[in-house]
């Protein structure tokens, strides 16, 4: 009888409480385990191959031939045991020809109102310097989505900046002709913007209810904090006028839930504290959390001890949102959302996000980015709104993304619910926007980890929690 082949790379087991879980790497399937599998699981692990009679002689007198027989068909299910060696995944190994757009990113300004000192774009500017998108170049982006996401029922449209409340003649007509548009096509529309809300009014909040937009508010939690980095161009902290444009936006806005998107840099890592003051005192309904790790300042990239003590308030803040969650309730944390939807819908990516397939990032002068971080840097474009997309250069990128070849992510146990990390966090700190974020995935395993124990207690304590908050929703950018 041949020998059977074991694939050590093909899955990762969880030892909890009271539990043995195997996470089915190829898949991103759970498994219960039950004690003759995790037993004849922990037999074979260390071994290259294995005979079938091995294992059944190995167990003889310990557990039921039956039982024995059962785990070792269900490994073999699993590619666990197989007739053939294992290889590393090298990825897909497919040719991109087809960006089915379904999101586009409009950068309407270079100009911010504000000078934060750990802002990532590269082209920013004042917003009397600041680079504007005409609405000529706008309504070109909008005919390539929809050509592009001809097939798609719904597209979405992100308005970004610098400020993008500083060009708001661009955002009222572009919406006008996208609505318009889209309404003649037949497809659903999404809107939404990020802003520093510095320039909110309650002229501007009724026209965005009106328009029901998605809107996030960057704010980096207590005055204390906040002040440290999100300062005006002269120097001054912006706390103050930021927190009562929120309450005026909350007190006003009822079309959809407002998020906060937090940036973490060095020298603070209390993810409670910040959350309970943006949810719970000022009243966002989500929070997000985005770590600095790449940032060409190092003074303010968490890395080493601090970074660590990062993922720990988040772990502890994950477990309140599990608290939350068996009483019924969300508590707003964004990142432990997320990661329950991807888990709850089983998600296997191949790439790390929708940039440069799903999504593409429009500057002022209508070049195509892989997504809004890019635009202003030296990475190079993948067409603009006039020609079209250069399929195939772009197609070339993703396909180089796609091949995990030399990459550690050949191996890697989370390959396929990370898939390398953020294009620009690697590019930033690695100057290779396909590189893995390498600094940290030691952390995100062990998140991913905790993220599945909190996953599993949900789905057997609370599923309906799961079914209403968690279920189908979309990835965040």
């Amino acid at each position: 009888m041949a020998p059977l082949h074991v694939d050590a790379r093909s899955f990762h087991d969880l030892r909890l409480p009271d539990r043995r879980v195997l996470l089915h790497i190829p898949s991103t399937g759970l498994f219960d385990l039950d004690p003759v599998t995790a037993e004849v699981l922990d037999f074979v692990r260390p071994l290259s191959t294995v005979q079938a009679d091995e294992v059944r002689r190995r167990f003889d007198g310990h557990a039921p031939a039956d039982s024995v027989s059962d785990a070792l068909e269900d490994l073999r299910a699993l590619g666990v045991l197989r007739p053939d060696p294992a290889v590393p995944d090298h990825g897909p190994g497919v040719k991109v020809t087809e960006f089915p757009l379904s999101t586009l990113v409009l950068n309407v300004n270079t100009g911010c109102n504000l000078s934060c000192t750990y802002c990532y774009k590269e082209d920013l500017a004042t917003p009397s310097k600041g680079q504007k998108l005409a609405l000529e170049t706008a309504e070109q982006a909008i005919e390539l989505l929809l050509r592009e996401g001809a097939k798609r029922e719904r597209v979405s449209i992100v308005f970004f900046g610098g400020e993008p409340l500083s060009n708001m003649p661009l955002i009222r007509a572009a919406t006008a002709y996208a609505e318009r548009r889209c309404a003649e096509e037949g497809k659903a529309l999404d809107l939404s913007l990020t802003t520093n809300a510095t320039l909110l009014t309650e002229a501007l909040i009724d026209w965005f209810d009106a328009h029901r937009f998605g809107i996030s508010i960057s704010l980096d939690g207590p005055q204390a904090v906040h002040d440290r980095r999100r300062k005006t161009i002269g120097g001054q902290g912006t706390y103050e006028v930021v927190a009562a444009k929120t309450r005026l936006l909350l007190s006003r806005y009822r079309s959809k839930p407002v998020g906060a998107r937090v940036t973490l840099t060095a020298g603070y890592t209390d993810v409670e504290a910040i959350h309970c003051h943006l949810k719970d005192e000022l009243g966002f309904a989500e929070v997000g959390f985005a770590p600095v790790t790449s940032n060409p300042v190092d003074t303010f990239n968490l890395e080493g001890a601090e970074l660590r003590a990062l993922f720990e308030s988040m772990k502890r803040l994950g477990r309140a949102y599990r608290d939350a969650a068996l009483r019924g309730e969300n508590n707003g944390f964004s990142n432990m959302h997320q990661l329950m939807s991807d888990l709850y819908e089983g998600r296997r990516k191949a790439l790390p996000c929708g940039a440069g397939l799903g999504l593409l990032a429009v500057d002022h002068q209508g070049e195509l980015n892989l997504c809004h971080r890019f635009t202003g840097s030296e990475l190079p474009t993948f067409g603009n709104v006039r020609e079209g997309i250069a399929r195939e250069r772009l197609g070339s990128f993703l396909e180089d993304a796609l091949d995990r070849s030399n990459r550690g992510c050949s191996t890697c146990r989370i390959r396929n619910l990370c898939a390398g990390g953020c294009y620009h966090e690697s590019y930033a700190h690695f100057s290779d926007p396909h590189s893995p974020v390498y600094h940290y995935c030691e952390l995100l395993r062990e998140w991913v980890d905790f993220g599945i124990e909190i996953y599993l207690e949900l789905l057997d304590k609370n599923p309906a929690f799961l079914h209403r908050h968690v279920s189908h929703r979309s990835p965040e950018l």
